[in-house]
């Protein structure tokens, strides 16, 4: 007789993402490192639209959105406060800070592309990355948890 079971007792059920983590919870683990990574590059952006903002190349009435560089330097800050706190809670398998890393890595993509006329080499890589970040965190966010445990 063949034992059809495999190995479990009666009743007992098994989640499909009960599974051992794959090779994709290093990209997980890159994605918190880059949150931290693009907050701190945010800081920097943001420092540089407080206190220079001759250094971009269009002035503020030049960008998508007609805002001084003062406002654009204190949302830099802010998205960099908590990009780094999130990516701090995704290294350590944090589900709600898997919440806030995709939507500060969406926050921070949306602002660098209305912000990508002043400075648009740097907004194509910032939204690139957070588009790395978003696909990494969405797809296989849960396996970095299996580290842990």
């Amino acid at each position: 007789m063949t034992d059809t079971s495999h190995g479990r007792s009666a009743g007992t059920t098994e989640s499909p993402y009960d599974d051992a983590p794959t090779a994709w919870a290093g990209w997980v683990a890159f994605s918190g490192v880059m949150l931290i990574m693009l907050g701190a590059f945010q800081i920097i952006e943001g420092l540089v639209a407080l206190f220079d903002d001759g250094f971009y190349l269009v002035r503020s009435n030049g960008l998508v959105v007609d805002v001084d560089y003062n406002t654009w330097g204190w949302i830099h800050m802010t998205i960099s406060a908590v990009g780094v706190l999130a990516g701090l809670g995704l290294l350590a398998g944090n589900m709600l800070a898997r919440v806030v890393g995709v939507i500060i890595a969406c926050l921070s993509a949306v602002v660098n592309l209305a912000f990508i006329s002043a400075y648009p080499v740097w907004s194509a890589i910032v939204i690139t990355v957070d588009l790395i970040v978003i696909y990494a965190i969405i797809v296989h966010g849960r396996e970095l948890k299996g580290y842990y445990n």
